[in-house]
């Protein structure tokens, strides 16, 4: 079987999930990097295999990597005896990035409710902001509930492997 028709599947999920990321309003090559970096085996890949995978070139990986880096969404690493670097997804990619959500949404919130001050919260622009950074203040709350159940499931799950 030859190497394009294995990664058929994984490269229509890469491109889907992509999509979708984009969409959503993530970097388009940055997406694309990042979900063949999910669908690999390992979850890295070399700048040359992100490369040949998405047909893309070494400058468009860097760009996505560099992008993907800043956000905390993957690291570099230098392959054991080889001057190649590796791209890694972090371990607990999804737990670190909304745990790092909660902290944007406090400061969000401690601006709103100082523009709810300055506005006044008799007016509706000062109401508004003042509902707005009630919706964060909840919101941060049960994000924090969230994550700590998801925490008590994965170590439950892995039990259950054992």
């Amino acid at each position: 079987m030859s190497m394009r028709n294995e990664e058929a599947p994984s490269g229509r999920f890469v491109e889907r999930f992509a999509a979708e990321l984009a969409e959503a309003g993530m970097q388009r090559m940055a997406s694309r990097v990042f979900a063949a970096l999910l669908a690999s085996e390992s979850g890295s890949l070399t700048s040359a295999e992100l490369s040949e995978r998405l047909r893309i070139s070494p400058a468009a990986v860097s760009g996505a990597v560099r992008y993907l880096n800043q956000v905390g969404m993957v690291s570099r690493e230098r392959e054991p005896g080889s001057r190649r670097d590796r791209y890694v997804l972090h371990n607990e990619l999804w737990y670190e990035t909304f745990t790092r959500r909660d902290q944007v949404l406090t400061r969000w919130e401690t601006v709103l409710r100082d523009g709810a001050e300055t506005l006044g919260t008799d007016s509706a622009a000062g109401a508004r902001v003042a509902e707005t950074a009630d919706f964060f203040a909840f919101l941060q709350k049960e994000m924090r509930g969230l994550l700590d159940r998801w925490q008590e499931h994965r170590a439950a799950t892995a039990r259950e492997g054992d």
